[in-house]
Formats: structure tokens, sequence, C-alpha cells
């Protein structure tokens, strides 16, 4: 078993004992709504402090039911985590391609240096005859050749 099955598994363990754990210990037995949110439990409170209270704001829609309360906040929840997961998943998408794309890069056959062969695509000096430099010339600019941005020593840029 692989280590990130044995972590996924722990985890999973790990969500079912908190959902099975409250309800087998009887964490909410004796109340007349056993897992209330807590803003029914601060109005409980505040009421016990003082009676006369009234608050400030009325929410703007009143669900009919509890259950349907608990449908629509799961609702927001599903669609949040929706959107996070997405999030997250481009991402990991985009470094995992841009990592790809490096790993192409670097790895491209190269022509053995003492090779003079006419490939197609290459002109006899090693530059290539599109018009873009060699996976290698980035790194180690040719004897004489111009340096950095906007130097004019090949062919690559102009106009033909």
């Amino acid at each position: 078993m692989s280590r990130n099955t044995r972590i996924n598994l722990l985890l999973l363990l790990a969500v079912a004992a908190l959902a099975v754990l409250p309800l087998a210990l009887g964490l909410g037995d004796g109340k007349e709504e056993p897992f209330a949110g807590s803003d029914g439990e601060a109005e409980t409170a505040i009421t016990e402090i003082e009676p006369d209270y009234e608050p400030w704001f009325a929410p703007l829609y009143e669900p009919p039911s509890g259950e349907i309360e608990s449908a629509l906040f799961s609702l927001q929840a599903a669609i949040g985590t929706g959107f996070l997961a997405y999030y997250f998943g481009l991402r990991r998408g985009r470094r995992q391609g841009e990592e790809r794309a490096r790993a192409e890069l670097g790895t491209a056959p190269e022509e053995p240096a003492g090779s003079s062969g006419s490939s197609p695509g290459n002109s006899s000096d090693g530059r290539a005859a599109s018009g873009s430099a060699p996976a290698d010339a980035a790194a180690a600019p040719s004897a004489g050749a111009p340096a950095g941005p906007g130097a004019t020593g090949g062919s690559a840029g102009r106009a033909v």
C-alpha cells in the first residue's frame, strides 16, 4: 500500500469518526434540537440574559422549515467547494503543464557538436532556419555573437 493511499484512508477514517462519535457518545441528548446551529444557540442565550431584546435586523428569507434551511446551507457549501476544487485543480494543471513543457525543452535531442550535416530546418552554422534559436543558445551564446535582449547577431527576428 502506497503512502498516499494510507494517508487517504486515515483521513477518511478521521472524517467518519467526526460524524459518528457525537451521535454514539450522545452529545446532543437532553436538548430540544440536539445539533442546532450557533445562531439559534446565541439567540437562546441572549433571550435568557435579556428577555426584552429586539434584533436589529431580520433575515431576508426565512425558510419554512429547518430541513429546507439545512438543504440550502448544504447547497451553498457544495457550490463553494466546487469553486475551490476548480481553482486548485486549475492551478495544479497549469503547474504540471509548465513542468512538462520545461522537461520537454530540457530533454530535446541535440545534434553532436562536430556534426555539420544539414538536416531540414537547420542551417550549416547550427542556427535554425525558421528564425528560432536552438535550445542551448540561451544558456551559452556562440563565440562572437552579441548576447542579451535585443542583440542583433543572427537572423532571428529579422524580416527576410
